[in-house]
């Protein structure tokens, strides 16, 4: 809204200009403030047009426009680079023909000056309301406009010195200067043609990626940078980024990466809009954990748990329980194991040997039905090791022909862990002896 309201105070100050200049020109036969007042005239219309355009360029995007409109700005200030360059030649040209004709029979006097003065005011006025807001917001229409002014103002200072010239007898200074105003004329404005073509050309600077890629290169956790592809349009730089992650991490834990990648770059290039795309990486990611990624997206294979490796007489061997559903017989399940083998073998080459460990899965239901009786006969069987020093929770939950136990014992907190895992391995098959198809969980404590 501050871009419009700026070239509007801009667009009623350049329109009073053409007024005074057109009327005054005409009583005193003033052409050099005629035809000052004829580009002031068409420094409106331009003005107009960037206005225009700026009202495009701040709507948000839609359907058809899904980056914004802010390319429509550029386009303006392509328009009022063209316009600014014809004014220009049309300068060039006009100093070159007046200098070859004779001089005119009434010559502009002080009301021309007056008019003069007036609109370098008002030019003044531009310039310095357009440069606090370039300064403040930039768009390529207030740069557009605020090289306008800039051109109003040398005209007008032109149109001065030649009528002051003219009064003192020196016809030809006025053509000069004005030759020396277009050159400056079409140099701004192929600049600024130039800037903004190369906008609606998606040209970007090399210098603005490399520090993009020097910004991502710093986040932590970041182990690989791929394409960065970026465009501008209007105010707004769109960067869509290419990050290389640790194959291993969570989802959270790369949309968190991601999430400070973007946060990096908005605090060093505020107007930069980031997409980021992670990609998983093996490298450095652990033996195990790339072990535990190939097989558990495997089909036919339920969970996976224990993955090690080790290293023993020069050679490399894997280890993992695999768990496949417990409806299927021996030789479906030994063909899941194979397929596993070759999987591991074929994307980690050195391993040399794996060995996979079978389990059955079986799922949990949520709802259980309360067994109260047979936790009874599950104390007694408890009891029956001397080394467990204390019994306490037991729960045992039945659901259709399942039924899921859960214990909670004490052991001599001197006793090694490895004993405890024998003693609590014999505990389950003691268990599973006497109940069909269940679910234990023993939990030791410490006493």
């Amino acid at each position: 809204m501050q871009r419009t309201r700026v070239l509007q105070i801009s667009l009623i100050a350049i329109l009073s200009a053409f007024a005074v200049e057109l009327a005054f020109g005409l009583y005193s036969n003033s052409l050099a403030l005629i035809t000052d007042a004829t580009h002031a005239l068409l420094d409106g219309v331009v003005t107009v047009v960037l206005l225009l355009a700026a009202r495009l360029a701040i709507k948000p995007p839609d359907a058809e426009h899904t980056y914004g409109h802010g390319k429509i700005e550029s386009l303006g200030g392509l328009f009022g680079g063209i316009a600014i360059l014809l004014i220009a030649i049309f300068f060039i040209y006009e100093s070159v023909v007046r200098m070859q004709r004779p001089p005119p029979a009434v010559l502009p006097g002080m009301l021309a000056m007056i008019a003069g003065f007036y609109t370098i005011g008002v030019d003044v006025f531009r310039i310095s309301l357009l440069k606090k807001t370039i300064a403040k917001i930039g768009g390529e229409t207030l740069k557009a406009d605020f090289y306008h002014a800039f051109m109003d103002l040398g005209s007008t200072i032109v149109a001065i010195i030649g009528i002051a010239l003219v009064t003192i007898g020196f016809y030809y200074g006025d053509f000069i200067a004005a030759l020396i105003l277009g050159v400056l004329l079409a140099y701004l404005s192929l600049k600024l043609i130039y800037k903004t073509s190369s906008d609606l050309t998606d040209i970007i600077s090399p210098d603005l990626v490399s520090q993009v890629r020097v910004i991502i290169s710093k986040t932590d956790d970041v182990i690989g940078i791929g394409p960065i592809l970026m465009r501008k349009s209007g105010d707004a730089i769109f960067a869509d980024i290419t990050i290389s992650l640790r194959a291993d991490v969570s989802f959270d834990k790369a949309h968190e990466i991601s999430n400070k990648v973007e946060d990096n770059i908005k605090n060093s290039i505020p107007n930069l809009k980031t997409t980021i795309h992670f990609e998983p990486s093996w490298e450095n990611v652990p033996r195990d954990s790339k072990i535990h990624e190939l097989v558990s997206s495997m089909k036919g294979v339920k969970g996976v748990h224990n993955v090690s490796s080790y290293a023993s007489e020069g050679k490399i061997f894997g280890s993992l329980h695999v768990m496949v559903d417990r409806e299927i017989n021996l030789e479906q399940a030994h063909k899941i194991s194979e397929i596993i083998e070759e999987k591991i073998q074929k994307n980690i080459p050195e391993i040399d040997h794996v060995t996979i460990h079978l389990e059955p899965y079986v799922t949990v239901p949520q709802n259980f039905k309360v067994e109260e009786k047979e936790t009874e006969r599950i104390a007694k069987l408890i009891n029956e090791y001397s080394e467990i020093k204390k019994v306490g929770r037991i729960v045992a939950l039945n659901f259709k022909d399942m039924l899921k136990i859960d214990v909670d014992c004490s052991f001599d907190k001197n006793l090694s862990i490895e004993n405890v895992h024998d003693l609590t391995s014999q505990l389950e098959q003691k268990i599973k002896s006497h109940f069909k198809n269940a679910i234990i969980t023993i939990h030791p404590e410490p006493l």
